[in-house]
């Protein structure tokens, strides 16, 4: 009996093996990805099958993307397009690509001012939320109960004791330390905060490699926030393994924040099925500055790859200079083509990468790439003053970028993401001059992958293997 029903066993898990490799054949992101799965399932249909339910999913089912169906506050967010065709010379930078990418318009009337690093960014953070009015809205993918995360619920509880509405997403896997005595005593202050899975429960544990990876802060639809800082002391350069923390968060103003604050909604709306529309505010004054920007928000609910797409667009718009920095360099087969096009055809392309690791995955499997793209012509430099975090791309004097998005599979593909593109040149400048000082406390990586230590060697390939699956 026992052996009959080993055979059963062993005869339904090979069956539901192959049919979840079928699926990873039509489904899974690369061709690469392909293989990897079919290889796992079938050869160990346990584990794979129970990795293939968690992790194999290409598509986030059932979000609700509001920035695509909200007529009214679409139509007022249209009212301060851009009147500009491009950026320059008309042939340089064209705005259509990203505003498709985007599902909304290119607006001026912004500005923006870089913060750099923690303390520079909590203070006009704070700063933003002493003087809220109305309401406040947050969202982080870490935030611990530390030091960190005791100032902002602080700032947060007087908000509330002023009468200030306070709204508050975390997500629940980046946040997965955070106490329950936190959410408690902000719960009890009239502060909403919830995981932005609150609502889908053991459903969405199918569903755990998406991640919402955003970092927004608005105060009465007016000042915006975003960037690579979440709610952490290891964000404030107090983790003694990883050192200073090199990050970058932007301050927004103008119409551009509406459109963060659609994408927070949106959010929202997932986490909650309550549509915040008619109680916020959507006409952010226009700054003197007069920027053209747009808030580009990709995530796994779009219709097309549009991590992905931004990163290939970005590159091919770039005419004498594309600099990108990302904490993790794991680029999709398409983005790496892109830049070695770039570099052979003369751009200066660079990327600036740590040289310290937070995730020892996405480190190694970087090396894996170096060799291949720096051989046409990509510069790599290591960050040695610590380690750093920051998202920010520049193309020529035209675009600057910073955000949540990472150079990596997961960003691109599986994490919900934004970012503030500004198409102005005094923003370019701006973010040159902060990448150039990075530079300046950066190398220019020279070694090959035979030339690192024994573990880098064997390691780097063996991480690129497992890339496409995450």
């Amino acid at each position: 009996m026992y052996t009959t029903f080993s055979l059963i066993l062993f005869i339904a898990l090979e069956s539901v093996a192959i049919y979840f490799a079928f699926r990873a054949v039509q489904n899974a992101r690369t061709p690469q990805g392909s293989v990897a799965w079919v290889v796992f399932l079938l050869a160990a249909p346990y584990l794979g099958i129970l990795s293939y339910l968690f992790l194999g999913h290409k598509k986030f089912a059932g979000y609700v993307v509001k920035r695509r169906e909200t007529e009214r506050v679409v139509e007022g967010i249209e009212a301060s397009r851009a009147i500009h065709a491009a950026v320059g010379d008309a042939d340089d930078v064209g705005y259509a690509t990203f505003e498709r990418l985007a599902a909304a318009p290119v607006v001026s009337g912004n500005a923006m001012d870089l913060l750099i690093d923690g303390e520079e960014t909590f203070d006009a953070i704070f700063e933003a939320i002493d003087a809220a009015e109305t309401y406040i809205l947050l969202q982080f993918y870490i935030v611990r109960d530390d030091a960190l995360g005791g100032t902002l619920r602080d700032h947060l509880l007087r908000a509330r004791s002023r009468g200030v509405k306070v709204r508050f997403l975390y997500d629940s896997i980046g946040s997965n330390q955070l106490s329950r005595s936190y959410i408690e005593e902000l719960t009890q202050a009239g502060v909403e905060i919830l995981d932005t899975n609150a609502l889908r429960g053991p459903t969405n544990r199918l569903q755990v490699n998406f991640r919402n990876h955003r970092k927004t802060v608005i105060v009465d639809g007016r000042v915006g926030f975003t960037g690579g800082l979440n709610v952490g002391d290891e964000y404030m350069g107090r983790d003694p393994d990883l050192g200073h923390w090199r990050d970058t968060h932007v301050h927004l103003r103008g119409p551009i924040v509406a459109q963060l604050q659609l994408v927070f909604c949106e959010d929202w709306h997932w986490a909650t099925e309550q549509s915040l529309l008619d109680d916020l505010f959507w006409q952010a004054p226009r700054a003197d500055e007069n920027m053209d920007a747009l808030l580009l928000a990709p995530g796994p609910a779009d219709e097309m790859e549009t991590g992905n797409l931004y990163f290939c667009a970005a590159i091919r718009a770039a005419r004498k200079r594309i600099w990108i920095t990302s904490p993790y360099f794991v680029p999709d087969a398409d983005i790496g083509s892109a830049l070695k096009i770039a570099a052979l055809q003369g751009i200066d392309v660079r990327i600036l990468v740590p040289g310290k690791a937070d995730h020892w995955s996405t480190y190694l499997a970087a090396f894996d790439y170096f060799d291949d793209l720096r051989d046409a012509g990509v510069k790599f430099f290591v960050y040695d003053n610590g380690f750093i975090h920051q998202k920010v791309l520049l193309v020529d004097n035209s675009i600057a970028s910073v955000g949540t998005i990472n150079l990596d599979n997961r960003s691109c593909r599986l994490n919900f993401e934004e970012t503030a593109m500004f198409f102005d040149h005094r923003a370019a400048e701006n973010v040159a001059t902060m990448l150039e000082a990075d530079f300046a406390q950066s190398y220019l990586l020279e070694k090959s992958l035979g030339d690192h230590p024994l573990w880098i060697r064997l390691g780097a390939p063996i991480a690129r293997l497992f890339a496409p699956l995450l």
